[in-house]
Protein backbone atom coordinates (compact mmCIF):
# COMPACT_ATOMS: atom_id res chain seq x y z
CA UNK A 1 0.00 0.00 0.00
CA UNK A 2 1.09 3.64 -0.67
CA UNK A 3 2.43 5.14 2.76
CA UNK A 4 0.08 6.73 4.97
CA UNK A 5 -0.40 8.63 8.76
CA UNK A 6 -2.39 6.39 11.20
CA UNK A 7 -4.09 10.02 11.43
CA UNK A 8 -4.45 10.02 7.81
CA UNK A 9 -6.06 6.69 7.91
CA UNK A 10 -8.40 7.41 10.59
CA UNK A 11 -10.13 10.85 8.95
CA UNK A 12 -10.50 8.53 5.55
CA UNK A 13 -12.49 6.03 8.04
CA UNK A 14 -14.30 8.56 10.31
CA UNK A 15 -12.35 6.43 13.33
CA UNK A 16 -10.76 7.40 16.78
CA UNK A 17 -7.44 6.35 17.65
CA UNK A 18 -6.58 4.72 21.10
CA UNK A 19 -3.16 3.74 22.67
CA UNK A 20 -1.33 5.29 19.45
CA UNK A 21 1.70 7.61 20.90
CA UNK A 22 2.46 8.94 17.35
CA UNK A 23 -0.47 9.30 14.55
CA UNK A 24 2.58 10.12 12.26
CA UNK A 25 3.66 6.71 12.13
CA UNK A 26 3.24 5.63 8.42
CA UNK A 27 1.30 2.40 7.54
CA UNK A 28 4.34 1.03 5.24
CA UNK A 29 3.47 -2.41 4.85
CA UNK A 30 0.33 -4.70 3.47
CA UNK A 31 -3.18 -4.36 4.57
CA UNK A 32 -4.61 -7.87 6.44
CA UNK A 33 -6.81 -9.80 7.70
CA UNK A 34 -4.97 -12.54 8.88
CA UNK A 35 -2.66 -12.24 11.72
CA UNK A 36 -0.20 -14.55 10.30
CA UNK A 37 0.07 -12.01 7.48
CA UNK A 38 0.92 -9.14 9.70
CA UNK A 39 4.69 -7.64 9.55
CA UNK A 40 6.50 -4.66 9.91
CA UNK A 41 3.94 -1.54 9.00
CA UNK A 42 1.26 -3.27 8.40
CA UNK A 43 -2.33 -2.64 9.23
CA UNK A 44 -4.18 -5.34 10.60
CA UNK A 45 -8.06 -5.32 9.79
CA UNK A 46 -10.02 -6.97 12.86
CA UNK A 47 -13.21 -9.08 11.38
CA UNK A 48 -15.57 -10.58 14.21
CA UNK A 49 -16.33 -14.37 12.56
CA UNK A 50 -18.98 -16.94 13.57
CA UNK A 51 -15.75 -18.65 15.39
CA UNK A 52 -12.67 -16.18 15.31
CA UNK A 53 -12.54 -12.65 16.27
CA UNK A 54 -9.91 -10.61 14.97
CA UNK A 55 -9.26 -8.34 17.74
CA UNK A 56 -7.91 -11.22 20.04
CA UNK A 57 -5.01 -11.76 17.99
CA UNK A 58 -4.34 -7.68 18.26
CA UNK A 59 -1.25 -7.75 20.60
CA UNK A 60 -0.04 -10.65 18.54
CA UNK A 61 0.08 -8.47 15.31
CA UNK A 62 1.53 -5.72 16.96
CA UNK A 63 4.55 -7.43 18.54
CA UNK A 64 5.12 -8.79 14.74
CA UNK A 65 5.26 -5.07 13.66
CA UNK A 66 1.91 -4.01 12.87
CA UNK A 67 1.56 -0.25 12.85
CA UNK A 68 -2.07 -0.65 14.45
CA UNK A 69 -5.00 -2.40 14.46
CA UNK A 70 -8.15 -1.60 12.92
CA UNK A 71 -11.54 -2.67 14.87
CA UNK A 72 -14.61 -1.62 16.70
CA UNK A 73 -13.43 -1.52 20.32
CA UNK A 74 -9.85 -0.86 21.72
CA UNK A 75 -7.57 -3.11 22.04
CA UNK A 76 -4.62 -2.36 24.37
CA UNK A 77 -2.25 -1.72 21.73
CA UNK A 78 -2.23 1.12 18.88
CA UNK A 79 -5.82 1.03 17.22
CA UNK A 80 -8.16 2.82 15.10
CA UNK A 81 -11.71 2.50 15.98
CA UNK A 82 -14.92 1.89 13.93
CA UNK A 83 -17.97 1.33 14.01
CA UNK A 84 -17.90 -0.41 10.82
CA UNK A 85 -14.66 -2.36 9.81
CA UNK A 86 -16.12 -3.75 6.80
CA UNK A 87 -17.35 -0.11 5.71
CA UNK A 88 -13.98 1.35 6.51
CA UNK A 89 -12.05 -0.89 4.59
CA UNK A 90 -13.54 0.24 1.67
CA UNK A 91 -13.64 3.90 2.49
CA UNK A 92 -9.72 3.61 2.89
CA UNK A 93 -9.73 1.64 -0.53
CA UNK A 94 -11.07 4.38 -2.20
CA UNK A 95 -9.15 6.94 -0.80
CA UNK A 96 -6.30 4.93 -2.20
CA UNK A 97 -7.07 4.02 -5.53
CA UNK A 98 -8.07 7.57 -6.31
CA UNK A 99 -5.07 8.77 -5.26
CA UNK A 100 -2.70 6.72 -7.17
CA UNK A 101 -4.76 7.40 -10.17
CA UNK A 102 -4.34 3.80 -11.60
CA UNK A 103 -6.23 2.27 -14.31
CA UNK A 104 -8.61 0.00 -12.92
CA UNK A 105 -10.06 -2.95 -14.68
CA UNK A 106 -13.52 -4.98 -13.26
CA UNK A 107 -14.63 -8.04 -14.51
CA UNK A 108 -17.68 -10.36 -13.60
CA UNK A 109 -19.36 -13.03 -14.87
CA UNK A 110 -20.78 -16.43 -14.43
CA UNK A 111 -18.09 -18.31 -15.07
CA UNK A 112 -14.24 -17.73 -16.20
CA UNK A 113 -13.77 -14.76 -14.01
CA UNK A 114 -10.52 -15.83 -12.62
CA UNK A 115 -9.54 -17.67 -14.93
CA UNK A 116 -9.49 -14.39 -17.20
CA UNK A 117 -8.58 -12.51 -15.01
CA UNK A 118 -5.59 -14.13 -14.33
CA UNK A 119 -4.95 -14.10 -18.43
CA UNK A 120 -5.10 -10.06 -18.63
CA UNK A 121 -2.92 -9.55 -15.57
CA UNK A 122 -0.07 -11.86 -17.72
CA UNK A 123 -0.69 -9.88 -20.82
CA UNK A 124 -0.84 -6.10 -18.85
CA UNK A 125 2.19 -6.64 -16.75
CA UNK A 126 4.42 -7.01 -19.96
CA UNK A 127 3.10 -3.55 -20.48
CA UNK A 128 3.77 -1.70 -16.74
CA UNK A 129 3.51 -3.15 -13.26
CA UNK A 130 -0.07 -4.68 -12.35
CA UNK A 131 -1.98 -5.62 -9.44
CA UNK A 132 -4.30 -7.93 -9.60
CA UNK A 133 -7.19 -10.43 -7.06
CA UNK A 134 -5.24 -13.25 -5.93
CA UNK A 135 -7.61 -16.08 -6.13
CA UNK A 136 -11.02 -15.36 -6.58
CA UNK A 137 -11.32 -12.58 -3.28
CA UNK A 138 -14.06 -11.05 -5.09
CA UNK A 139 -16.26 -9.81 -2.61
CA UNK A 140 -16.55 -6.78 -0.26
CA UNK A 141 -14.03 -7.60 1.93
CA UNK A 142 -11.55 -9.36 -0.69
CA UNK A 143 -11.88 -6.85 -3.23
CA UNK A 144 -10.73 -3.56 -1.44
CA UNK A 145 -7.70 -5.86 0.17
CA UNK A 146 -6.69 -6.23 -3.49
CA UNK A 147 -6.81 -2.69 -4.11
CA UNK A 148 -4.87 -1.48 -0.94
CA UNK A 149 -1.93 -3.78 -2.47
CA UNK A 150 -1.18 -1.41 -4.99
CA UNK A 151 1.99 1.23 -5.00
CA UNK A 152 2.82 4.08 -6.60
CA UNK A 153 4.54 2.25 -9.52
CA UNK A 154 1.17 0.36 -10.16
CA UNK A 155 -0.62 0.93 -13.67
CA UNK A 156 -2.57 -1.56 -13.96
CA UNK A 157 -5.40 -2.58 -10.79
CA UNK A 158 -7.25 -5.40 -12.85
CA UNK A 159 -10.34 -6.52 -9.94
CA UNK A 160 -12.26 -9.70 -10.24
CA UNK A 161 -16.10 -8.84 -9.14
CA UNK A 162 -18.46 -11.76 -7.41
CA UNK A 163 -22.02 -11.07 -6.98
CA UNK A 164 -24.76 -13.21 -5.01
CA UNK A 165 -27.57 -10.60 -5.41
CA UNK A 166 -28.83 -7.58 -7.10
CA UNK A 167 -26.67 -4.43 -6.00
CA UNK A 168 -23.29 -6.43 -5.07
CA UNK A 169 -21.43 -5.38 -8.08
CA UNK A 170 -22.54 -1.69 -8.25
CA UNK A 171 -21.23 -1.77 -4.16
CA UNK A 172 -17.95 -2.82 -5.39
CA UNK A 173 -17.49 0.01 -7.91
CA UNK A 174 -18.40 2.51 -5.78
CA UNK A 175 -14.92 1.41 -3.80
CA UNK A 176 -12.77 1.14 -6.78
CA UNK A 177 -14.79 2.72 -9.71
CA UNK A 178 -13.57 0.87 -12.86
CA UNK A 179 -11.92 2.97 -15.96
CA UNK A 180 -12.95 -0.72 -18.11
CA UNK A 181 -15.54 -2.93 -17.26
CA UNK A 182 -15.43 -6.44 -18.88
CA UNK A 183 -18.24 -8.72 -18.77
CA UNK A 184 -17.55 -11.97 -19.54
CA UNK A 185 -21.03 -14.08 -19.73
CA UNK A 186 -24.66 -14.57 -17.84
CA UNK A 187 -24.99 -18.34 -16.91
CA UNK A 188 -26.46 -20.43 -14.91
CA UNK A 189 -24.59 -20.25 -11.72
CA UNK A 190 -26.03 -19.29 -8.45
CA UNK A 191 -29.23 -18.95 -10.25
CA UNK A 192 -30.98 -20.25 -7.12
CA UNK A 193 -29.48 -17.20 -5.54
CA UNK A 194 -30.98 -14.47 -8.74
CA UNK A 195 -33.72 -16.20 -9.54
CA UNK A 196 -33.39 -16.32 -13.10
CA UNK A 197 -31.02 -14.95 -15.91
CA UNK A 198 -32.64 -12.00 -16.29
CA UNK A 199 -32.04 -10.77 -12.96
CA UNK A 200 -28.17 -12.33 -12.96
CA UNK A 201 -27.74 -10.12 -16.53
CA UNK A 202 -29.38 -6.90 -14.43
CA UNK A 203 -26.87 -7.74 -11.48
CA UNK A 204 -23.81 -8.23 -14.03
CA UNK A 205 -24.97 -4.98 -15.96
CA UNK A 206 -24.15 -3.08 -12.98
CA UNK A 207 -20.36 -2.92 -13.64
CA UNK A 208 -20.94 -1.30 -17.44
CA UNK A 209 -23.17 1.01 -15.81
CA UNK A 210 -20.55 2.23 -13.42
CA UNK A 211 -18.55 3.27 -16.09
CA UNK A 212 -17.50 7.22 -16.78
CA UNK A 213 -18.35 8.37 -20.12
CA UNK A 214 -14.40 8.39 -21.00
CA UNK A 215 -14.31 4.22 -20.01
CA UNK A 216 -14.82 1.49 -21.96
CA UNK A 217 -17.04 -1.40 -22.07
CA UNK A 218 -16.22 -4.99 -23.10
CA UNK A 219 -18.91 -7.05 -23.68
CA UNK A 220 -19.25 -10.88 -25.42
CA UNK A 221 -20.56 -10.26 -28.65
CA UNK A 222 -21.16 -14.25 -28.50
CA UNK A 223 -23.61 -13.96 -25.39
CA UNK A 224 -26.86 -11.99 -25.70
CA UNK A 225 -27.66 -11.13 -21.98
CA UNK A 226 -24.00 -9.54 -22.28
CA UNK A 227 -24.21 -7.89 -25.56
CA UNK A 228 -27.69 -5.89 -24.70
CA UNK A 229 -25.88 -4.26 -21.98
CA UNK A 230 -24.31 -1.60 -24.51
CA UNK A 231 -27.15 0.18 -24.19
CA UNK A 232 -26.74 0.47 -20.33
CA UNK A 233 -23.60 2.37 -20.59
CA UNK A 234 -22.43 6.28 -21.95
CA UNK A 235 -18.99 4.28 -21.96
CA UNK A 236 -17.45 2.84 -25.46
CA UNK A 237 -18.18 -0.25 -26.27
CA UNK A 238 -15.94 -3.08 -27.54
CA UNK A 239 -17.27 -6.82 -28.73
CA UNK A 240 -14.86 -9.35 -28.45
CA UNK A 241 -15.97 -13.29 -29.44
CA UNK A 242 -16.28 -15.85 -32.38
CA UNK A 243 -19.07 -13.98 -34.16
CA UNK A 244 -18.08 -11.45 -37.23
CA UNK A 245 -19.05 -8.13 -35.91
CA UNK A 246 -16.99 -8.54 -33.02
CA UNK A 247 -14.37 -6.42 -32.64
CA UNK A 248 -11.36 -8.76 -31.36
CA UNK A 249 -12.77 -12.52 -32.65
CA UNK A 250 -11.02 -15.83 -33.19
CA UNK A 251 -10.56 -17.46 -36.21
CA UNK A 252 -9.96 -21.54 -36.85
CA UNK A 253 -10.08 -21.99 -33.86
CA UNK A 254 -8.91 -25.47 -33.18
CA UNK A 255 -7.33 -28.10 -30.52
CA UNK A 256 -3.97 -28.81 -30.49
CA UNK A 257 -3.45 -33.15 -29.67
CA UNK A 258 -3.21 -32.67 -26.29
CA UNK A 259 -6.20 -30.28 -25.95
CA UNK A 260 -5.27 -26.88 -25.95
CA UNK A 261 -6.94 -24.29 -27.86
CA UNK A 262 -4.95 -22.54 -31.30
CA UNK A 263 -6.38 -19.97 -33.05
CA UNK A 264 -5.89 -16.46 -35.30
CA UNK A 265 -6.61 -13.23 -33.51
CA UNK A 266 -8.06 -10.30 -34.97
CA UNK A 267 -7.74 -6.89 -33.18
CA UNK A 268 -8.56 -3.53 -34.67
CA UNK A 269 -4.58 -3.20 -35.14
CA UNK A 270 -3.71 -6.27 -36.84
CA UNK A 271 -3.84 -10.21 -36.40
CA UNK A 272 -1.67 -12.49 -35.15
CA UNK A 273 -1.79 -16.44 -34.17
CA UNK A 274 -2.05 -17.88 -30.74
CA UNK A 275 -1.38 -21.17 -29.10
CA UNK A 276 -2.21 -21.37 -25.73
CA UNK A 277 -0.93 -23.56 -22.94
CA UNK A 278 -4.30 -23.44 -21.16
CA UNK A 279 -6.42 -26.66 -21.52
CA UNK A 280 -9.92 -26.50 -23.11
CA UNK A 281 -11.70 -24.89 -26.23
CA UNK A 282 -13.87 -22.46 -23.47
CA UNK A 283 -10.72 -20.76 -22.90
CA UNK A 284 -10.50 -18.77 -26.23
CA UNK A 285 -13.47 -16.62 -25.33
CA UNK A 286 -11.41 -15.64 -21.71
CA UNK A 287 -8.49 -15.18 -24.31
CA UNK A 288 -10.36 -12.92 -26.13
CA UNK A 289 -11.63 -10.47 -23.90
CA UNK A 290 -8.26 -10.44 -22.18
CA UNK A 291 -6.87 -9.53 -25.86
CA UNK A 292 -9.73 -6.86 -25.80
CA UNK A 293 -8.61 -5.26 -22.35
CA UNK A 294 -5.17 -4.90 -23.91
CA UNK A 295 -5.83 -3.65 -27.15
CA UNK A 296 -8.02 -0.81 -25.51
CA UNK A 297 -4.95 -0.19 -23.57
CA UNK A 298 -2.20 0.12 -26.27
CA UNK A 299 -0.96 -3.24 -27.18
CA UNK A 300 -0.20 -4.51 -30.00
CA UNK A 301 -2.18 -7.52 -31.78
CA UNK A 302 1.43 -9.40 -31.91
CA UNK A 303 2.51 -8.44 -28.52
CA UNK A 304 -1.14 -9.81 -27.19
CA UNK A 305 -0.72 -12.89 -28.91
CA UNK A 306 2.75 -13.71 -27.57
CA UNK A 307 1.58 -13.16 -23.71
CA UNK A 308 -1.66 -15.22 -24.40
CA UNK A 309 0.72 -17.71 -25.62
CA UNK A 310 2.94 -17.86 -22.72
CA UNK A 311 0.32 -17.47 -19.93
CA UNK A 312 -0.48 -19.91 -17.33
CA UNK A 313 -2.84 -20.73 -14.59
CA UNK A 314 -2.09 -18.67 -11.75
CA UNK A 315 -5.11 -20.00 -9.56
CA UNK A 316 -5.48 -23.39 -7.60
CA UNK A 317 -7.67 -26.55 -8.72
CA UNK A 318 -8.54 -24.63 -11.89
CA UNK A 319 -7.97 -27.48 -14.90
CA UNK A 320 -4.57 -28.31 -13.07
CA UNK A 321 -3.23 -30.56 -15.43
CA UNK A 322 -0.47 -33.03 -14.10
CA UNK A 323 0.94 -36.20 -15.61
CA UNK A 324 2.09 -38.81 -12.89
CA UNK A 325 4.82 -41.23 -13.54
CA UNK A 326 2.91 -44.11 -14.67
CA UNK A 327 1.04 -41.88 -17.75
CA UNK A 328 -1.86 -41.14 -15.66
CA UNK A 329 -3.14 -37.48 -16.27
CA UNK A 330 -4.73 -35.89 -13.57
CA UNK A 331 -7.23 -32.89 -14.52
CA UNK A 332 -7.71 -31.09 -11.21
CA UNK A 333 -10.74 -28.62 -11.59
CA UNK A 334 -12.19 -29.10 -8.21
CA UNK A 335 -12.44 -25.56 -7.18
CA UNK A 336 -15.72 -24.78 -8.32
CA UNK A 337 -18.54 -25.92 -10.71
CA UNK A 338 -21.76 -24.59 -12.27
CA UNK A 339 -23.18 -25.89 -15.70
CA UNK A 340 -21.23 -23.77 -17.79
CA UNK A 341 -18.07 -24.48 -16.56
CA UNK A 342 -19.11 -28.31 -15.89
CA UNK A 343 -19.85 -28.85 -19.92
CA UNK A 344 -16.45 -26.67 -20.59
CA UNK A 345 -14.90 -28.96 -18.77
CA UNK A 346 -16.18 -32.26 -20.13
CA UNK A 347 -15.24 -30.93 -23.80
CA UNK A 348 -11.54 -30.20 -22.66
CA UNK A 349 -11.63 -33.92 -21.29
CA UNK A 350 -12.97 -35.17 -24.44
CA UNK A 351 -10.27 -32.97 -26.62
CA UNK A 352 -7.16 -34.39 -23.78
CA UNK A 353 -7.93 -38.06 -23.85
CA UNK A 354 -8.12 -38.92 -27.98
CA UNK A 355 -7.31 -42.31 -28.09
CA UNK A 356 -7.15 -43.10 -24.32
CA UNK A 357 -9.50 -43.40 -21.52
CA UNK A 358 -11.26 -41.03 -19.89
CA UNK A 359 -12.78 -40.86 -16.96
CA UNK A 360 -15.37 -37.81 -15.08
CA UNK A 361 -15.43 -37.58 -11.65
CA UNK A 362 -18.30 -35.26 -10.41
CA UNK A 363 -19.90 -34.02 -7.60
CA UNK A 364 -23.00 -31.62 -7.30
CA UNK A 365 -23.57 -27.48 -8.32
CA UNK A 366 -24.16 -26.19 -6.04
CA UNK A 367 -27.14 -22.95 -5.79
CA UNK A 368 -29.05 -24.21 -8.79
CA UNK A 369 -32.59 -23.71 -7.29
CA UNK A 370 -35.28 -24.87 -9.03
CA UNK A 371 -33.05 -25.74 -12.34
CA UNK A 372 -30.67 -28.45 -10.16
CA UNK A 373 -32.52 -32.09 -11.39
CA UNK A 374 -32.20 -30.55 -14.79
CA UNK A 375 -28.93 -28.70 -14.72
CA UNK A 376 -27.11 -32.03 -13.61
CA UNK A 377 -29.24 -34.25 -15.91
CA UNK A 378 -27.83 -32.43 -18.87
CA UNK A 379 -24.27 -32.71 -17.57
CA UNK A 380 -24.72 -36.46 -17.33
CA UNK A 381 -25.78 -36.98 -21.04
CA UNK A 382 -23.15 -34.81 -22.14
CA UNK A 383 -20.84 -37.12 -20.72
CA UNK A 384 -22.38 -39.52 -22.84
CA UNK A 385 -22.49 -37.66 -26.08
CA UNK A 386 -18.80 -36.67 -26.01
CA UNK A 387 -17.89 -40.82 -25.02
CA UNK A 388 -16.45 -40.15 -21.77
CA UNK A 389 -14.96 -43.75 -20.67
CA UNK A 390 -16.55 -43.31 -17.29
CA UNK A 391 -18.39 -41.14 -15.22
CA UNK A 392 -18.07 -41.70 -11.57
CA UNK A 393 -20.53 -39.44 -9.68
CA UNK A 394 -19.87 -38.53 -6.06
CA UNK A 395 -21.63 -37.36 -3.06
CA UNK A 396 -25.94 -37.35 -2.59
CA UNK A 397 -29.09 -36.47 -4.39
CA UNK A 398 -27.59 -34.42 -6.77
CA UNK A 399 -24.51 -36.91 -7.86
CA UNK A 400 -27.45 -39.81 -8.28
CA UNK A 401 -29.49 -36.77 -10.94
CA UNK A 402 -26.40 -37.05 -13.04
CA UNK A 403 -26.04 -40.52 -12.94
CA UNK A 404 -28.85 -41.39 -13.82
CA UNK A 405 -28.92 -38.31 -17.01
CA UNK A 406 -26.04 -40.74 -17.96
CA UNK A 407 -27.62 -43.67 -17.63
CA UNK A 408 -31.18 -42.29 -19.80
CA UNK A 409 -28.90 -41.34 -22.59
CA UNK A 410 -27.56 -44.71 -22.80
CA UNK A 411 -24.68 -45.27 -20.30
CA UNK A 412 -25.01 -49.17 -19.58
CA UNK A 413 -23.20 -51.35 -17.61
CA UNK A 414 -20.01 -49.85 -15.58
CA UNK A 415 -20.40 -46.75 -17.72
CA UNK A 416 -21.09 -44.87 -15.06
CA UNK A 417 -21.67 -45.23 -10.77
CA UNK A 418 -22.36 -43.61 -8.25
CA UNK A 419 -20.55 -43.40 -5.48
CA UNK A 420 -21.46 -41.98 -1.92
CA UNK A 421 -18.16 -39.55 -1.64
CA UNK A 422 -14.71 -38.65 -1.65
CA UNK A 423 -12.91 -41.47 -0.30
CA UNK A 424 -15.10 -44.35 -2.20
CA UNK A 425 -14.47 -42.46 -5.22
CA UNK A 426 -10.34 -42.33 -4.24
CA UNK A 427 -10.71 -46.34 -3.35
CA UNK A 428 -12.59 -47.44 -7.45
CA UNK A 429 -10.04 -45.34 -8.84
CA UNK A 430 -6.64 -47.26 -6.99
CA UNK A 431 -8.05 -50.47 -8.25
CA UNK A 432 -9.28 -49.33 -11.89
CA UNK A 433 -6.71 -46.78 -13.38
CA UNK A 434 -4.32 -48.16 -16.11
CA UNK A 435 -1.52 -46.36 -17.41
CA UNK A 436 -2.55 -43.60 -20.03
CA UNK A 437 -6.16 -42.57 -18.55
CA UNK A 438 -6.85 -39.16 -18.18
CA UNK A 439 -8.71 -38.21 -15.33
CA UNK A 440 -11.27 -35.05 -14.70
CA UNK A 441 -11.98 -34.06 -11.02
CA UNK A 442 -14.44 -31.00 -10.59
CA UNK A 443 -17.56 -30.09 -8.17
CA UNK A 444 -18.84 -27.02 -6.25
CA UNK A 445 -16.40 -26.29 -3.71
CA UNK A 446 -18.32 -27.54 -0.14
CA UNK A 447 -17.86 -31.42 -2.17
CA UNK A 448 -14.49 -31.28 -1.49
CA UNK A 449 -13.71 -33.20 -4.39
CA UNK A 450 -10.23 -31.24 -4.56
CA UNK A 451 -8.80 -34.16 -2.07
CA UNK A 452 -9.73 -36.93 -5.04
CA UNK A 453 -7.48 -35.33 -7.29
CA UNK A 454 -4.70 -34.56 -4.05
CA UNK A 455 -4.84 -38.03 -3.71
CA UNK A 456 -4.70 -39.44 -7.12
CA UNK A 457 -1.43 -36.99 -7.16
CA UNK A 458 0.13 -38.73 -4.10
CA UNK A 459 2.10 -42.21 -4.46
CA UNK A 460 3.13 -44.87 -1.95
CA UNK A 461 6.08 -46.26 -1.87
CA UNK A 462 5.35 -48.87 -4.27
CA UNK A 463 3.87 -47.12 -6.95
CA UNK A 464 0.41 -47.26 -5.75
CA UNK A 465 -2.10 -43.83 -5.72
CA UNK A 466 -2.18 -42.90 -1.78
CA UNK A 467 -5.81 -42.20 -0.54
CA UNK A 468 -5.80 -39.09 1.70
Amino acid sequence: MIALSLAEIAEVVGGQTYDIPDPSVLVTGPVVRDSREAGPGSLFVAFVGERVDGHDFAPQVVAAGAAAVLGTRPVGVPAIVVDDVQAALGALARHVVTKLGTTLIGLTGSAGKTSTKDLIAQVLRRKAPTVFTPGSLNNEIGLPLTALSATEETRFLVLEMGARGIGHIRYLTELTPPKIGLVLNVGSAHIGEFGGREQIAQAKGELVESLPEDGTAVLNADDPYVRAMASRTKAKVILFGEADEADVRAENVRLTDTGQPSFTLHTPSGCSDVTMRLYGEHHVSNALAAAAVAHELGMSAEEIATALSEAGSLSRWRMEVTERPDGVTVVNDAYNANPESMKAALRALAAMGRGRRTWAVLGKMAELGDESLAEHDAVGRLAVRLNVSKLVAVGGREAAWLQLGAYNEGSWGEESVHVSDAQAAVDLLRSELRPGDVVLVKASRSVGLEKVAEALLETGAEGEVAAR
